[in-house]
């Protein structure tokens, strides 16, 4: 039986910090179509949905060529919902209409619109490949290396955990550290199903993202930011 892989959209409509920032135009095409033309790209993906609790975005992810079946409940689309239990919705919605459970879970975000289809398809290769529950996409930090992270007590300076030393350079700062990049998620089905977790067991694996890919919009300056690395791409 050949593997079987469902990537999934979370495209909340109540965002707060940039309003509507799913479908806000990015290099000439709403934030969430980049990431929908490179998943139906994949070599890997059996079905791809966008979950949203939105009209609009469902319409435009609808005209984009991604399926979006049906519209999130409410209670899976507050600010205080865990993006857990809208995949799980997702995940159990789709499987139930199919009769038929998926083996890997794919969480593809919106909000990370540099990623290509080939980060996707190494990421679930890794995933296959080193039978992990999840590899998480991460990228390297440099300017907020927990070594230049400091806390302010009593009016001093002083290092928050990792001891900085003097005039080091960023790059040479140890250990490496990471962070995740709000990009791709890719699971073992039962590791979000039955686990409820999309991260963090000792089977956790990292895809490493460079900085130029790893740009989350959470803010008008990472748009900004998005579109002059997007002209850059095209040049």
């Amino acid at each position: 039986m050949s593997i079987r892989t469902l990537a999934v959209t979370l495209a909340r409509g109540g965002s707060k910090s940039v309003p509507k920032k799913n479908i806000k135009l990015l290099s000439g095409i709403p934030v969430i179509a980049h990431t929908i033309r490179e998943a139906l790209r994949s070599n890997f993906i059996n079905r791809y949905v966008v979950s949203t609790d939105d009209v609009e975005i469902q319409k435009i992810a609808l005209s984009y060529g991604a399926e979006c079946p049906f519209l999130r409940p409410a209670e899976f689309a507050t600010d205080i919902a865990s993006s857990v239990a809208a995949l799980q919705h997702a995940v159990g919605w789709v499987e139930r209409e199919e009769g038929m459970q998926y083996d890997y879970v794919i969480e593809l975000m919106a909000t990370n619109p540099m990623k290509t289809v080939n980060d996707i398809d190494r990421c679930i290769k890794k995933l296959i490949d080193t039978g992990a529950d999840s590899v998480i996409a991460v990228h390297r930090l440099y300017d907020h290396h927990p070594a230049r992270i400091k806390k302010v007590v009593d009016d001093r300076i002083l290092d928050f955990c990792v001891p900085e030393t003097l005039e080091s350079r960023r790059q040479d700062l140890t250990p490496e550290a990471y962070i995740r990049s709000g990009s791709i998620y890719a699971l073992r089905r039962d590791h979000l199903m039955v686990q409820g977790q999309r991260y963090g067991s000792a089977e956790s694996r990292p895809y490493i993202l460079p900085p130029e890919r790893a740009v989350n919009i959470d803010s008008e300056i990472d748009f900004l930011i998005a579109e002059l690395l997007f002209n850059m791409r095209e040049k």
